[in-house]
């Protein structure tokens, strides 16, 4: 086998590769969007019941508060699995 060969087959094997991290990196991408627009509809429903119990601040009941607060800390793990992934 000729130098050109060997070479030209080394270039082949790259774009091979690459062509698939490319569409990792693409089906990645659009598991990170659905995962973001998850969150955002659940970022809506935190502050609208976040919204509710601080104008009502005295009668939410506690198990109102737990909730809410559960929703917020479920919103920030997912947010940053997020982050984490982006990096």
């Amino acid at each position: 086998m000729s130098f050109q060969d060997d070479f030209n087959k080394l270039s082949d094997k790259i774009r091979q590769y690459r062509d698939e991290a490319k569409l990792q990196l693409h089906l990645a991408r659009e598991d990170v969007k659905d995962e973001w627009d998850d969150l955002e509809q659940n970022w809506d429903k935190f502050r609208a019941r976040l919204d509710r119990i601080l104008h009502d601040a005295e009668g939410a009941g506690q198990e109102a508060r737990d909730t809410a607060k559960k929703l917020g800390e479920d919103l920030k793990t997912g947010y940053q699995n997020i982050r984490d992934k982006l990096k």
